[in-house]
Parts: C-alpha cells; structure tokens; sequence
C-alpha cells in the first residue's frame, strides 16, 4: 500500500437546508428536491416516504432514529460512493470525493428490534447528540402492506445513501469550503510511533447488523482496510440497537478516532485500520480477538485504540482484544461506555480487561435526565418507551440519546474529581 495514494476530500458546508422543487446547492443552502428524493426511495417494500427538514436549535425532537449518513459524491450518478449498495463493490478510498459537512440524511421510524432512540435539537440532550448540531433532512415512511420488514430495512437503507449521493451531487460545480488531502498508510515505517484502530462492528444478526461493501461482517476475521475507504462510505449501519451507543453511518464516515490520529500526523503515523465482527459466543470472540491481535503484531503496531458498538456483550470483544494486545507488547487503549446503574455505582464493565489497564470512559448509560417540551417531532408520534407524546417533556435514561455515548470517539461528556463527605 503506497503511502503516496490517498483521498482528496473537497468540503461543502451546509449552513442552511430546506425543501424545495429542484435540489441545489449554493453559498452553503442546500435545497432539497422533494419529489426526486422521493423517487429515490421507491421500493414495493414502502408504500409512502415523507421528509421533514430540522436545523441545530430548532424546537424539534426526532424520535425512533435509525441511521445517519452523511451526502458524499464521488461524481455524476453517485461515482462509486457507498460501494456494494449504490454501486458496484469495488475497492473505493482514492480519486476524489465531494462531502456536505454539517448535513445529514435521516431514517426514523419503526422496525423490530430497533430499540428507542432520540435527537433534540435544542435544550440540554442536543449536546450529547452529534446530530443535534447538523442540518438534517428525516425520511419518514409508511411500509407497504404484508411488506417483510427485512425488505423494510434494506429499502431505507439503499434510499438513504442514494439520497446522500444525490444531494452531495449538486454540489460537485460549487467553489469547496476546503479541500483536504488523506493519505493511506504505509507499509514502511517512518521511525513515527505505528498506531492502528481496531473497528469492532456488531453482527448480532437482523436490524443488528453493519455492511462492509454491503455484506455482513458476521462469520469473519479481522480485516485491514484505509481509513480512506471509511470517508468513501464503505461501512454503512443497519443496527438499531443501544441507541446512546450506536455508530451510524456518519460517524463511520468521519470516524473521530481516525479524524484525531489524522491531525496529529506530525507525532505519529495512522498505521493501520482493521475491522472485526463482534460474534455473540465467547469462542468466537477469543477467536477474532486472537487473530486481531497477532494481525496487529504483524503490522508493526505499537500501539492500538480499540472501539466497539452494543451493550454489554461488545464489552468482551474490546476487553479479550485489549489483554492480547498488551501480552504482544502493543499499548493497548480501549473506548467503552459504562453500565453502572441509575446513580452510578455498579460495576461500570460487565466484562472487564485483566491485564490492559488504559480505559477511556464515554459515560454512564443508565444515568437519567429530563427533556423539556418541544414544539414538535419526527419520526414518530410517541415515545414508546413511555407511551407519552413525542412533544412532550419526559424523563429517559442517556441510553435513548442518540449516538451520546458513542464509542468512535465523539462525545463532550467530561469527568471531574469530587470530595465526598464523611459520614
């Protein structure tokens, strides 16, 4: 791998977004055509599509969201973003790309299996939400009937990207915000400290899945692949669990971890990028854990930050990743969220590291908090978790926020130390 290839990235920023006739994009308004978009999601699974646009601060809430993805194009037609579910399965990363930073395409809704999840655009859960501070366009829909809901699910998820691709189109004439150079890594080393990204992704079965190049991970090894092809689109969701802890879409495409190690390039080198499933039985957890970790040795790694999506079970597959690594002399730093009930005082892990010792929290997902009244909502009419009105002001764990644990690396939850008095 040539440490020369890499992507070039041309940004548009979205500053505002609204419907319109024709879609188009200028100065950063992007407009959205309403019946193109439409047509983009034809599918017999989907009997009607409706879109809703929600902007940061507005009093909005969206309510069941299921994946985010960010519009990138990589010419007319899509030009081979989101391989294996717009275009064909070929490798992407390289050439150029078109993003509109700051926009995203939503699903929300209904599907089995797809736990409770939240956006506020406003008040205190906006914080906590990446995509409480884009612009957002949310395709709603009404399934066609007796459709099955895998056929649901597969519908929305091939509208989606080819919304993003559309709408990132209008912008491939437009005069770019900024235009960044991604290197790939390289194979020989710089005399740099060697970091690599394990990419633990949930294969827990339907609507708990994630697609590389539009296939299941599930039943693999560990995989190298650029961060690069990340920024192209080629990890795309289709889980819907653990909402706090979800990895849409596009956090897979601007993947913090991955933007931070980028920006420190002149102290080490991204080395590395290597994509596990996450396998719901132990053995096959030590057997990806083991074969991660000897990869990683065979990389050159010195050093590795491992991330993962799900509840407690993904807890084991960074922890028996964390322990090999560390037995193969390769620092080890794992990105988890806590469990620690209500008031935060139980076991923040449900399964712990032995030996790896470097542990970045990203919060309590059983702490609660109140959401005040908004003055409407998408998605979904009422929160099902409470069976109140979507509107109105409620009490929900973290759990529900969207993304607001995340372990990707985006999050603005800080610790701070506290005295506690003596009894």
């Amino acid at each position: 791998m040539s440490a020369e290839a890499g992507l070039t990235r041309v940004v548009h920023e979205v500053r505002e977004l609204d419907l319109g006739e024709r879609t188009g994009y200028d100065g950063g308004r992007l407009t959205v055509g309403e019946e193109t978009v439409r047509d983009l999601c034809k599918d017999p699974a989907l009997a009607e599509v409706r879109l809703g646009v929600t902007s940061p601060g507005d009093p909005v809430r969206i309510v069941g969201v299921l994946d985010a993805v960010q519009p990138c194009s990589k010419g007319p037609g899509g030009g081979g973003a989101f391989p294996g579910l717009l275009g064909p399965a070929l490798p992407v990363g390289r050439g150029e790309t078109h993003v509109l930073r700051g926009a995203a395409v939503l699903a929300a809704g209904y599907l089995p299996r797809a736990q409770e999840a939240i956006i506020d655009m406003s008040g205190p859960a906006a914080a906590l939400s990446p995509l409480a501070a884009t612009h957002n366009l949310v395709v709603e829909w009404t399934p066609a009937e007796d459709a099955d809901w895998a056929d649901v699910d597969a519908a929305l998820r091939r509208g989606l990207v080819a919304i993003a691709a559309h709408l990132a189109e209008a912008a491939l004439d437009a005069e770019p915000d900024a235009v960044e150079e991604l290197a790939e890594p390289g194979s020989i080393p710089n005399g740099k400290p060697r970091v690599g990204v394990i990419l633990n992704l949930q294969t827990q079965g339907r609507f708990k899945d994630v697609f590389v190049y539009g296939r299941s991970l599930s039943g693999g090894l560990p995989t190298v692949i650029s961060p690069t092809e990340l920024d192209d689109g080629a990890v795309v969701s289709g889980q819907f669990g653990h909402p706090a802890l979800k990895n849409p879409t596009i956090l897979h495409q601007t993947h913090p971890v991955v933007a931070a190690l980028r920006a420190r390039s002149d102290e080490l080198e991204l080395a590395a990028l290597i994509l596990c499933p996450e396998p719901v039985d132990m053995a096959n957890k030590e057997l990806v854990s083991a074969h991660a970790a000897r990869l990683c040795k065979g990389l050159g790694l010195d050093a590795v930050i491992a991330t993962k999506e799900g509840g407690g079970n993904a807890d084991a597959d960074v922890s028996l990743k964390l322990d090999l690594l560390e037995a193969e002399g390769i620092t080890a730093v794992g990105i988890l969220a806590e469990m620690a009930g209500r008031d935060g005082t139980g076991p923040p892990l449900v399964v712990p590291p032995t030996k790896a010792t470097a542990l970045v929290s990203t919060g309590n997902y059983d702490e609660r908090m109140i959401l005040p009244a908004v003055d409407r909502a998408l998605g979904r009419e009422r929160i099902a978790l409470l069976d109140q009105a979507s509107t109105d002001e409620v009490e929900l764990p973290v759990a529900v926020i969207y993304c607001a644990q995340s372990t990707l690396g985006w999050g603005r939850l800080t610790c701070a130390e506290t005295e506690i008095a003596a009894s």
